[in-house]
């Protein structure tokens, strides 16, 4: 990876030297295997003067078992990684022969960022987990390239010197893809692609595509979808005038004659009003998904059930968790985004107390906002839950960063007011200092690690302190023909005190909900 010597106004960004630098740059992406030498040549026949870096980026846990005894057969995680493509493969033609030939292989891609504010650890963070990003979309990060500048150049983004700099890693990797760490504005996109001489994308299309290939449900696909559009529509590229729907005579018998004759609707408004056409469809579609989730929750609410999402943070081990405490057996994979759709399972507490435990798409810095809208229904459940577990990575390089890049969101969806319980999980891999400090800073927490099982009993017992209870307390005598009612005591979410059995009835002392104790209220004992 390669860098240019500081110009900001960090002095101690000014103290480091190149090859300082260098090697602050060379730790953004692991090296399982040692970097491969200039002079070699490239994995695919080609020789290459740039740098080729192998293994999974650091900000992809590195855990020697990937799954636990809960997560049960992972048959969909199978599905997946049989549809993965597989380095090595190529997909240049040598020969026109070889056209039926052609096998799919890994995007080669080269990263840049800039570093215009921060410390330069927030920096490397963030281009670590852009290689992340990177490698779960199925690409192979073969090098990166950072810039120290104030802010970005409006028309290529990196500025001419950086971007042509950026273009000699290109040629001399044999890279066919460019990565953004930010969102691009279709200029600048535009601008750096005719220096580079390659595909240009941007964190945000990255996220979009993770999205698209990951998304199982219909609602899920059609949320994806709809973001997708969004983010398309301002960036569509056409021919101009070409192809324009020109009218003329009567204008196939509409007696439209004079007037009516010009250039017509081009191609690229014909694009254009064709997304806007079928965003209006996907929104339909998905406002008519809506009420199937709402009846869920209202039921939910009139039987007063206790409801708690568990979010947080890509990667966090959200899914790891809900498997832990509910033997659900969802996905768990490796990878940012794993899991998309969100999965609500019930649960109860020791003494018997029911509630429903809800798994939540992934969170991450600088969230696309389409996605934020388009999944707003799912994130809904977060807003509406008694209660969230916030579930924090303690082995990743930047803890806090992950907890505001979550909070940040919270408060969009307007969750910021629920409960909130930070779960410290991957403990067993986490640095204890690391782990101290978050427990320092966040007062209200619970330290685990959803693999091994450390610390699941203290968090379900936090669980059952936290959530609301029955505040109704009622001495009843029901009696003996009234049977229904007291088996209804002990299924529903009721807390029985104490049963004794007189010979007028079932006298009980509970506390229930406040709708429970109308339908009580004609066997009140008053003695």
């Amino acid at each position: 990876m390669t860098s240019q010597p500081n110009t900001g106004s960090d002095p101690a960004a000014q103290d480091m030297s190149p090859e300082e630098i260098q090697a602050v740059i060379d730790r953004i992406l692991s090296k399982d295997v040692p970097a491969r030498n200039p002079n070699t040549q490239s994995g695919d026949g080609k020789g290459g003067d740039g740098k080729a870096v192998f293994g999974k980026a650091q900000a992809i846990s590195r855990l020697d078992e990937e799954h636990s005894t809960y997560d049960g057969d992972q048959q969909d995680l199978e599905e997946r990684r049989a549809l993965r493509r597989t380095a090595g493969l190529s997909t240049e033609l040598e020969d026109v022969t070889e056209v039926e030939y052609r096998q799919l292989r890994l995007e080669r891609v080269v990263l840049a960022g800039l570093w215009s504010e921060g410390t330069l650890a927030d920096a490397e963070n963030s281009l670590r987990e852009l290689a992340a990003l990177a490698e779960t979309a199925g690409s192979e990060v073969l090098d990166g390239l950072v810039q120290r500048r104030d802010k970005p150049d409006p028309g290529t983004f990196l500025g001419s010197g950086k971007a042509l700099e950026l273009r000699d890693i290109v040629m001399s990797t044999g890279a066919d893809t460019v990565v953004v760490d930010a969102e691009l504005a279709p200029s600048q996109r535009r601008g750096l692609e005719d220096i580079v001489k390659v595909k240009v994308i941007d964190r945000t299309a990255l996220i979009l595509d993770i999205f698209a290939q990951h998304a199982k449900s219909r609602e899920g696909k059609a949320q994806v979808e709809l973001a997708q559009l969004e983010y398309l529509l301002p960036r569509l590229r056409g021919w101009g005038d070409s192809m324009s729907r020109q009218a003329g005579g009567q204008v196939g018998g509409a007696a439209a004659g004079m007037g009516s004759r010009g250039p017509g609707e081009t191609k690229i408004e014909l694009d254009r009003r064709r997304i806007r056409t079928r965003m209006a469809k996907l929104r339909r579609e998905i406002a008519a998904m809506k009420p199937a989730r709402e009846t869920k929750r209202a039921n939910r609410r009139r039987n007063s059930v206790p409801s708690v999402a568990i979010a947080g943070y890509t990667n966090a081990g959200k899914s790891s968790l809900l498997n832990r405490l509910t033997d659900a057996g969802v996905l768990v994979e490796n990878a940012l985004f794993a899991t998309l759709d969100p999965t609500v399972r019930k649960a109860e507490t020791a003494d018997g107390l029911g509630y429903t435990l809800a798994d939540t798409v992934g969170f991450v810095r600088s969230l696309p906002t389409q996605l934020v809208e388009a999944f707003r229904s799912t994130l809904e459940e977060v807003a509406d839950a008694d209660l969230i577990l916030h579930v924090v990575d303690v082995s990743h390089p930047d803890p806090e960063g992950q907890i505001a890049a979550v909070r940040k969101v919270f408060s969009e969806v307007d969750a910021r007011k629920v409960p909130e319980i930070i779960v410290l999980n991957k403990a067993d891999a986490a640095d204890p200092f690391v782990v101290e400090r978050l427990r320092q800073r966040e007062p209200r927490h619970v330290v685990v690690s959803a693999r091994t099982g450390q610390g699941i009993a203290e968090l379900l017992k936090a669980i059952s302190d936290a959530i609301p209870r029955p505040s109704v307390k009622l001495e009843l005598l029901i009696p003996y023909d009234r049977g229904d009612l007291v088996s209804k005591l002990h299924e529903s979410d009721a807390e029985i005190i104490s049963v004794d059995h007189v010979e007028q009835g079932t006298r009980a002392v509970v506390m229930v909900r406040e709708g429970f104790a109308a339908e009580l209220e004609p066997f009140v004992s008053n003695d």
